[in-house]
């Protein structure tokens, strides 16, 4: 497909070519460097510009975006301190593979690698997180440059970026939009008999696990089917939270920080593991001398420190089918099947009562019971990386919702901007951000974001007035502490002040009636609970 030829300047056409890779919001800050593309954003209304009040956020939407929808992810920002407050949510889309491409304003061609206010080299700058970097040097070039970003961060769901020139993009442009090449993704030739040295290892077992993630979400199904044929307990990451309903017999819930402790000491036991379409590896909670089987569609996945002994490069939803028919008529050992569901029973009576804590303030356990009550079976739910994380993790009982997270990059700041990118992005969806206190005031004024847009997302806070997660770390490792206390703003007062409805919990009784109160307004909601410090079980 070719657009109708027509005069346009260098922004303006990469305005055409992003809306034809299916480019539907850009996010950033507006400065000197970039106020052709801003010229060109205000002239269109195929892309819509998210405004927003500092860097990272954009960044962290262009990421939170990107791993919602698989799509392209488009952040924006000036030159010098702009560029480099996109680093953060550039790592966060580096380390966990969302596609993202930051578009940055560089200094005028002529001043370009000398003494000029902002400028730095922006490829050297972007070189950690970015598999492909390039400065625009001619007008000429601005299709072939944005092919090549797209392409790489499509194909690689990696992070690309592109430096213009200010001056260039004012510049009359040449050439035409095209659209990236359809790629029919036939299916990966598999066979019981290409499968045989896994299904052999995998025959060998007596104490069998399965590991799974986000790479396994479009088999869940078979993922049972499977579990039940080989006699394994399933784990999760937090990244395959979701996958299947809490209900499923052989879900064991996650191990590690938030996960069922009872299925750790288990998992230590097994001796043969199906990691299906995860690259999360427990540390500190693996098995010894247990053989591993790994399933991802990119081979580089299977170099991060696991000790795999065989790695089948395809979808799990290719091969799980023929993994299963070849374990037909395996003898299952029900002593360890039997083990697995005291260990899931324990483990569900354990959170049950830590769900059902009375106190004010509330215990943090009690918060996620009340919020795994109230949301949509199918929300999205966007947390934050501290204490929140791990409690959700712990207790929430999954059932259709998608999480948002920071995962391997582990940034505070996420959930708000997350939250947001997925309201924009799915509005017909509830939205909920589960926050701390301390990762809220990191993005405090992108509250008025929301409000500028109508965003009716709901912001839970978990308010302890404490980086508790750090304390906790900082205890266990029975050192001295100081900075984890938190002076708090009035967080209801703060919300109503940017055009937001403001809730207060004054008990643990009225939870779920003030959370149901929030996901029913049309607006975006802020709800304050005073959350006692409690230091979390599995802390090491």
């Amino acid at each position: 497909m070719v657009m109708e030829k027509t005069e346009r300047t260098v922004a303006e056409l990469m305005l055409d070519q992003l809306s034809l890779f299916g480019v539907k919001r850009i996010y950033g800050v507006v400065g000197d460097a970039t106020i052709g593309l801003i010229d060109a954003l205000a002239k269109q209304d195929k892309i819509q510009y998210i405004a927003v009040k500092h860097e990272s956020t954009a960044a962290f939407m262009a990421s939170a975006e990107a791993k919602l929808t698989g799509m392209l992810g488009v952040c924006t920002a000036t030159m010098g301190p702009g560029a480099t407050n996109l680093l953060n949510g550039l790592g966060d889309a580096y380390a966990d593979k969302a596609p993202v491409l930051a578009i940055t304003g560089q200094a005028p061609t002529n001043k370009i690698g000398i003494e000029y206010q902002q400028y730095i080299d922006q490829q050297e700058l972007m070189k950690p997180f970015a598999a492909y970097s390039a400065n625009l040097a001619s007008p000429d070039a601005v299709i072939d440059v944005l092919q090549k970003a797209a392409r790489t961060s499509l194909g690689q769901r990696a992070v690309t970026h592109l430096s213009i020139p200010k001056d260039i993009f004012m510049m009359p442009a040449t050439g035409e939009p095209r659209s990236l090449p359809d790629v029919i993704e036939g299916p990966s030739i598999f066979s019981k008999e290409s499968l045989e040295q896994a299904t052999e290892i995998m025959k060998t077992a007596k104490r069998p696990m399965i590991l799974a993630g986000s790479g396994a979400a479009q088999t869940s199904d078979e993922l049972e089917k499977l579990a039940d044929l080989w006699g394994a307990g399933i784990l999760v990451s937090l990244g395959g939270k979701g996958l299947l309903d809490e209900s499923s017999p052989q879900l064991l819930q996650g191990i590690g920080e938030g996960g069922n402790p009872y299925a750790s000491d288990l998992f230590k036991e097994a001796d043969v593991v199906l990691m299906a379409g995860t690259t999360w590896w427990p540390e500190g909670y693996v098995p010894t001398g247990a053989r591993i089987i790994q399933i991802d569609r990119h081979f580089d996945k299977f170099v991060k420190d696991i000790p795999t002994e065989l790695g089948i490069t395809g979808k799990t939803e290719e091969v799980l089918p023929f993994l299963t028919e070849s374990l037909q008529g395996f003898s299952r050992s029900e002593d360890w099947v039997t083990r697995c569901q005291e260990v899931k029973e324990k483990w569900a009576a354990q959170i049950e009562k830590e769900g059902s804590t009375g106190g004010f303030p509330v215990h943090p356990a009690r918060i996620i019971r009340a919020l795994d009550r109230t949301v949509a079976p199918d929300a999205i739910l966007a947390l934050d990386t501290g204490d929140n994380t791990v409690w959700t993790n712990r207790i929430f009982r999954q059932k259709d919702q998608s999480v948002l997270f920071s995962g391997y990059w582990r940034t505070m700041g996420f959930g708000l901007p997350a939250a947001m990118a997925a309201k924009l992005a799915k509005p017909e969806k509830q939205v909920v951000a589960i926050v701390g206190d301390g990762g809220l005031q990191m993005v405090l004024a992108d509250l008025l974001t929301a409000t500028r847009y109508e965003l009716g997302i709901t912001v839970v806070v978990l308010n302890n007035e404490s980086l508790q997660m750090e304390r906790d770390k900082i205890q266990a490792e029975k050192k001295k502490e100081v900075g984890v206390d938190l002076t708090n703003p009035d967080f209801v007062k703060l919300a109503e002040a940017c055009g937001w409805k403001g809730l207060r919990a004054s008990s643990d009784t009225e939870l779920e009636s003030l959370l149901e109160e929030a996901l029913n307004t049309n607006a975006p909601t802020l709800v304050d609970i005073s959350t006692a410090q409690v230091f979390f079980p599995e802390t090491k």
